[in-house]
């Protein structure tokens, strides 16, 4: 990412009042107008900022400001910043526009209804409200709770059906109870087990362990050997 003057109007007045550079180089460097560098000079603009010395900030160096000096043709460079400052991740709610903050509980109705997985922290991200809201609304004792009508989110404006998916994939993923999680952690019973081994030989629901599976598989089996026996004999008569 290129770098950035700080505080171009200010480092202008500090160029203008302690170097012998022309304006163009001036302007040039602060990427600012010409007639704004001459305005400064004049003090009918910036009269009460305070010049900053672009050399204190790392942003020139006195070599750089002696060859342009010397050379009115000659652009000064700015210097690279050794300090890569990290991006500031957004902290807390979403910025709400003041058109739509009024529709917020309504949103939040919908949300405690539609999705009732979702925790109040995830709300919060998704419409930019309060934990006292949230339990007003879902409790029914907001003050307009008798008008509130059930409004997608989405819909508003109030955030993205990305971000929404994610909130309600998230909370999913973290709740025991759900449906996804029930099914993927739930193990085969004996009689499920038992069922699926022998093709077509059920057990009973009174199975609760192996042992009685194993028992009642030998029963089937001897049952079976005498029905064929029986028939035999009434084969031969």
């Amino acid at each position: 990412m290129a770098a950035t003057l700080l505080m171009p109007k200010a480092t202008a007045i500090w160029l203008i009042d302690n170097t012998a550079l022309t304006f163009d180089q001036v302007a040039d460097f602060c990427s600012l107008h010409i007639l704004e560098i001459q305005s400064i000079a004049d003090g009918d603009v910036a009269g009460g900022v305070r010049g900053v010395n672009p050399i204190n900030n790392g942003q020139l160096t006195k070599e750089e400001i002696a060859k342009a000096e010397a050379d009115e043709n000659y652009r000064m460079k700015l210097l690279e910043s050794k300090v890569k400052l990290a991006t500031k991740k957004r902290k807390g709610p979403r910025y709400t526009p003041i058109s739509r903050r009024n529709e917020r509980p309504g949103a939040i109705k919908w949300l405690v209804r539609s999705h009732p997985e979702l925790k109040d922290a995830a709300i919060i991200r998704l419409v930019g409200t309060t934990k006292t809201t949230i339990e007003a609304v879902r409790e029914g004792t907001h003050w307009n709770s008798a008008n509130l009508s059930m409004l997608d989110p989405v819909t508003l404006g109030l955030c993205t059906q990305i971000d929404l998916d994610m909130e309600v994939k998230k909370a999913a993923g973290t709740n025991p109870d759900s449906e996804d999680n029930q099914r993927s952690t739930k193990l085969l019973s004996a009689q499920d087990a038992l069922a699926k081994a022998h093709d077509g030989i059920e057990a009973p629901a009174s199975i609760d362990n192996l042992d009685d599976a194993k028992k009642l598989a030998s029963e089937e089996e001897i049952d079976a050997d005498s029905v064929f026996a029986n028939l035999t004999s009434l084969k031969k008569d």
